[in-house]
């Protein structure tokens, strides 16, 4: 009976074993035991909570496609240590990937809390919204898309402009104005065109977007920025992606909806805080305000306030604060306190006044 002899980097390494074999067996048996919790809970109308489980597998299996490839990649390093760092740092994003994919998967059955168990597949038919963004019927006070309209925002580390474009793109026979959103954060810079309707009933729908994020290389010659990604692109009726409310026409508090979804790639929701925000009358979100900013925007006390965040970071999650007649004025994440700001517009005059940054 012949031996059969692994190569040198599988003995040292348990074989195919460390994330090969090993974790190709362990998915097998999670997504058979999980597909079967997912096709009870389905059965049962959970369709919220057997999508957060079907999407925790297909992380699962992600982390393991990522981690076998990065396996790949030490195997070709001819050095000892380097590839024994190689075969670590392997392992350590293997733990890393899998503990998110925990996470995420929590905190998308949280949102299922929120939102409740049905399926997502939000009604998007054109004759629910307006098609001319010159002449808007029933525009939101607090997210005015008026061809032209631009805002200026600043934090610490970057600087970002907003504007809507004279362009709109049909989308599943809806008509969604275009909006430049650029952001430039040294080396690293973000282009993106968002896709936004306007419902006849108020409410602001997110159609999708078009990210290209761009980043410089010293020691390039010349030093230009590459596109570097493509991630979070989505559109409505695209690859299954569904459209989201960006802002409603009543915000209540305690409402929440989901802004987009686009399984593993974008799936911002949003929860509102308060409709009623002014200076000193919730001082709970007072934290991290610029001084002068809330007396300025809020102070007839009709500020809306919403928590957004996302399964797909769930340690993330920021405050946006939006004034009548003006829209969103100020973000702010609570959990380091970086602070984005409005400084300039050229459509309300209360914009001459924005406290610098």
């Amino acid at each position: 009976m012949m031996t059969r002899h692994r190569p040198a980097d599988a003995r040292e390494n348990g074989s195919c074993l460390t994330w090969g074999c090993l974790g190709l067996a362990m998915v097998a048996v999670a997504a058979l035991v999980l597909g079967t919790g997912t096709a009870s809970a389905e059965r049962r109308g959970r369709y919220c909570s057997s999508t957060a489980t079907t999407q925790f597998l297909a992380c699962w299996a992600e982390v393991r496609d990522d981690v076998l490839s990065a396996r790949a990649i030490c195997l070709n390093v001819s050095d000892d240590e380097e590839r024994a760092e190689c075969y670590e740092e392997a392992e350590e994003a293997r733990v890393e990937g899998q503990t998110l994919c925990r996470e995420q998967r929590a905190a998308r059955e949280h949102l299922c809390t929120l939102v409740g168990q049905g399926r997502y597949d939000p009604s998007f038919e054109p004759e629910d919204f307006e098609d001319d963004f010159h002449n808007l019927v029933n525009p939101n006070p607090y997210f005015p898309l008026e061809i032209g309209n631009h805002w200026s925002y600043e934090s610490e580390d970057e600087s970002n402009t907003v504007e809507v474009l004279d362009e709109t793109k049909l989308i599943e026979g809806v008509t969604c104005v275009v909006i430049r959103d650029l952001v430039s954060a040294d080396p690293e810079s973000e282009d993106t065109d968002d896709w936004y309707g306007q419902r006849k009933n108020g409410n602001v729908d997110y159609c999708g977007e078009e990210v290209k994020d761009f980043e410089t290389f010293a020691g390039d010659d010349p030093m230009l920025p590459e596109l570097v990604s493509i991630d979070g692109s989505f559109k409505a009726g695209r690859d299954g992606d569904r459209p989201g409310t960006l802002f409603l026409a009543n915000p209540y508090v305690g409402a929440t909806y989901r802004q987009e979804w686009s399984a593993g790639n974008a799936e911002d929701a949003a929860t509102v805080l308060s409709t009623t925000y002014g200076p000193g009358n919730q001082p709970e979100l007072d934290a991290f305000v610029p001084e002068g900013l809330a007396e300025l925007l809020c102070s007839n006390h009709d500020c809306v306030v919403t928590r957004d965040f996302t399964p797909i970071e769930p340690d993330v999650f920021e405050r946006k604060y939006y004034a009548r007649g003006l829209g969103l004025f100020l973000e702010v994440k609570p959990e380091d306190g970086e602070v984005n700001q409005l400084v300039d517009c050229n459509f309300d005059a209360r914009c001459a006044s924005l406290p610098t940054p």
